[in-house]
Order: structure tokens, then C-alpha cells, then sequence
């Protein structure tokens, strides 16, 4: 019986070149995302639309992988390593949304606030807030 599941982290470079990792794993259907900074990211963004976006993104292997079909064992389990390798690169999408997010914050959110709010005010309690998880989200050499 072969891997049906599993839990990695969302990382740069975790999903490597090897394909034979996933060999006789024609079962595997479901990757879960450990949980931590990638959740805690989008659950912050500031649109729904990106909150939706980056949950339906994140979920898609989930849809992709179960319908995965080669010739043998070793086929099913090469594609659905190239599946799960080329789904890895969610992190620029959750890169792009950072940048957003940020931009906003700097170009509406704190000049709004700040017309409505005294300064320390704005930058002591409430932007601290509205900022995203630190966490850097590499993203690798553009190989898919």
C-alpha cells in the first residue's frame, strides 16, 4: 500500500529535482500545509478576495492530485511529484499579495488614519495591527 497523504511546509526548495521520492506513490491524493506562518499570512491579508484566492490556491492540489493517471506506478507518482513540485510556487502568489498588502497600508490606510487619528497613535496602535507575519517567503530560481 503506497502514500496517501502527507504534511509538508510551504518552502523554497523543499520539493527538489528528485522525482523518485514520489515512486510507487500512485495513492497519494491530499498535501496538507503544516500549519503556522502561511495560514497566519493569509488569514491577515486585508481583501477577502485575496484571503479567497490564496485558500483556493493553497486546497488546488488537493483537487489535482486524485485525478492523476500514467501508465504504471512510477508514471502516477513522477506526475504527481511534478504536480506537487509546480503547486510549490504558491509562494510568489502569497509574495505578490504581501507586497499589496503593504502598499496599501503605506499608501491609504496610514495617510487615511493618520488625517483621522494623532500620529503616535496611528503608528503605536493601530498599524502594528494590520501588519503581516515577518516570515520571508522565498521563492526559488523560476524552475517549474
Amino acid at each position: 500500500r503506497s502514500l496517501e497523504r502527507i504534511t509538508i511546509p510551504l518552502k523554497n526548495g523543499l520539493i527538489t529535482d528528485d522525482y523518485h521520492v514520489f515512486m510507487r506513490c500512485e495513492n497519494l491524493n491530499r498535501v496538507d500545509l503544516v500549519e503556522g506562518v502561511v495560514h497566519e499570512t493569509v488569514s491577515a491579508l486585508l481583501l477577502d478576495e485575496w484571503r479567497n484566492d490564496m485558500s483556493e490556491e493553497i486546497d488546488s492540489i488537493n483537487q489535482i492530485l486524485p485525478n492523476i493517471r500514467g501508465n504504471n506506478a512510477d508514471d502516477v507518482g513522477r506526475r504527481k511529484f511534478l504536480a506537487i513540485r509546480m503547486w510549490s510556487t504558491v509562494l510568489r502568489k502569497i509574495n505578490h499579495y504581501k507586497a499589496e498588502h503593504q502598499r496599501i497600508l503605506d499608501e491609504e490606510v496610514a495617510t487615511t488614519l493618520q488625517l483621522a487619528l494623532p500620529h503616535d497613535i496611528v503608528m503605536n496602535h493601530v498599524l502594528p495591527f494590520l501588519v503581516l507575519p515577518s516570515y520571508t517567503f522565498e521563492v526559488g530560481d523560476g524552475r517549474e
